[in-house]
């Protein structure tokens, strides 16, 4: 699965393309630190079975203070938001939820699974696959397979619920028993591209972070 670095290295270069002029220290610090804390479900796992790509790992977490974001802003008088936090704290609830989203649910998603409708559904989803384009074939796609018969989701779709399914971490590695002597690992990068990934985006955000501080520096 995407290591926490991996999700954070994301979600920095989506938070510093997402951000435009928005853009500062602050701003891109908090979206990479809410994209981090989605894995606290992790922590939360060892005192609710299953918790670990469930509680936090679902579409849920990002769409119900979507709604709330959209409602407060355009159906209210007067928005609590826009009057605390300005235009600037609006764009970066926007950029961390849609960052939330592409750089930790679904990358996850289409990574080993997560547990994407809980608790209204729960059912683990693994979309991990790929997409081809074929002289022979077409286009062909294996994230979401259906059995052909039943027209149901194929089981290496559907992985099963919260009872049934286990991610192993490094914090808990065998569910069920003691821990004590069994290996922890905590992955930063599992292949080169994902290395790759993460050296790219921390460059990229140090590069706008000291950019935009030497700028602010000159226009004062």
């Amino acid at each position: 699965m995407p290591s926490v670095v991996v999700h954070v290295a994301l979600g920095g270069l989506l938070g510093t393309a997402l951000l435009g002029d928005r853009f500062d220290a602050k701003a891109i610090c908090f979206v990479m630190f809410v994209v981090a804390s989605v894995d606290l479900d992790t922590l939360i796992g060892f005192y609710m079975p299953g918790a670990h790509r469930a509680l936090f790992h679902n579409v849920w977490i990002v769409l119900v203070p979507a709604v709330v974001l959209l409602w407060d802003v355009t159906l209210r008088e007067s928005s609590f938001v826009l009057e605390r936090w300005g235009a600037y704290g609006y764009r970066i609830a926007w950029v961390t939820l849609v960052t939330v989203l592409l750089a930790h649910v679904l990358l996850d998603a289409f990574y080993t699974g997560v547990n994407l409708l809980w608790p209204l559904h729960d059912q683990f989803y693994d979309l991990s696959g790929k997409l081809i384009v074929s002289n022979h074939r077409g286009i062909v796609q294996t994230f979401v397979e259906f059995d052909t018969v039943t027209g149901a989701m194929d089981e290496s779709t559907v992985r099963g619920s919260t009872e049934e399914m286990y991610y192993s971490t490094g914090f808990n590695p065998t569910p069920g028993e003691s821990s004590s002597g069994a290996e922890r690992t905590f992955p930063v990068a599992e292949t080169g591209e994902q290395l790759v990934l993460v050296v790219a985006s921390f460059l990229t955000v140090a590069f706008r972070i000291l950019e935009t501080t030497r700028n602010a520096e000159k226009n004062q």
